[in-house]
């Protein structure tokens, strides 16, 4: 009962911080938007996308402050979609 009653306020600092890398990351992903690098197109615009959803849900969400089972099912719904996402792709490749 003890741990509900705790606040998890960040600092100026800190979101400013998050605010930061998150504008680094939208200009690294229109930077790479300019650029053609053939089949690395979409797995490099996911993967920079998934960080700055990771930055989100860790900070502005709290994530990083909550319990196991909590995490625990983030991750699991993180992996699946890989999978779910990993089997389309397969599909689009090998037809």
């Amino acid at each position: 009962m003890e741990n509900q009653d705790k606040q998890h306020v960040l600092s100026f600092t800190q979101l400013g911080m998050v605010l930061a890398i998150l504008l680094v990351l939208t200009g690294v992903t229109v930077g790479v938007s300019y650029i053609d690098m053939g089949f690395f197109n979409i797995p490099i615009a996911l993967a920079i996308a998934c960080t700055k959803v990771t930055f989100v849900l860790l900070f502005f969400m709290h994530l990083k402050y909550e319990g196991r089972v909590i995490n625990i099912s983030f991750i699991s719904t993180v992996l699946v979609l890989v999978i779910l996402i990993g089997f389309t792709f397969w599909d689009v490749a090998y037809r």
